[in-house]
């Protein structure tokens, strides 16, 4: 298997734990205002950067069409320090599935369109090569789905399988 391969492999894996993490999620858990992060907003905040690192540069991307203004922050950094982020009209279990459907549907032309060579990625804030950084990419897909399956399973008792490749 060639690396472009497994990274499409895991990208679709890591996505489609995500996916099942949004399916799963009782209503009352949704939007819940005890959490800090409510369980949509950091299933949003996973699909945003995985559509947006799958990009070889920042300037490539474009958001989502329905995309609101700092949905995608679970916290926001300004001169005073963390703040929380604006808030806006959560989105649906629906809306984020089918988001979740877009970057799946992304993944293969997106992993083929990369310079898996290039020393640097295209976002200056990350300091590494561009093989490295989708390795990260799909571990923050990961990081957050798996946060969010602890969710469910402290909460409410709800298992979420795991997925061994795409």
């Amino acid at each position: 298997m060639d690396v472009r391969s497994a990274l499409k492999s895991q990208y679709h894996a890591a996505l489609k734990t995500l996916q099942e993490v949004i399916q799963k999620c009782p209503d009352g858990m949704w939007n819940d205002p005890a959490d800090s992060a409510p369980f949509w907003r950091v299933a949003y905040h996973t699909l945003f950067y995985a559509h947006f690192y799958l990009q070889q540069t920042q300037e490539a991307f474009r958001p989502w069409a329905r995309h609101r203004d700092e949905a995608q922050f679970i916290s926001s950094v300004s001169r005073e320090g963390d703040r929380p982020p604006k808030t806006c009209e959560p989105f649906t279990r629906v809306d984020l599935l089918e988001y979740c459907k877009e970057c799946d549907a992304l993944i293969d032309g997106g992993v083929d369109a990369l310079d898996l060579s290039a020393q640097q990625c295209g976002f200056p804030w990350y300091q590494m090569p561009t093989l490295e950084h989708q390795i990260v990419n799909i571990r923050h897909i990961q990081h957050h789905a798996a946060a969010l399956a602890s969710r469910l399973r402290r909460s409410a008792g709800i298992a979420v399988n795991w997925v061994r490749k795409g």
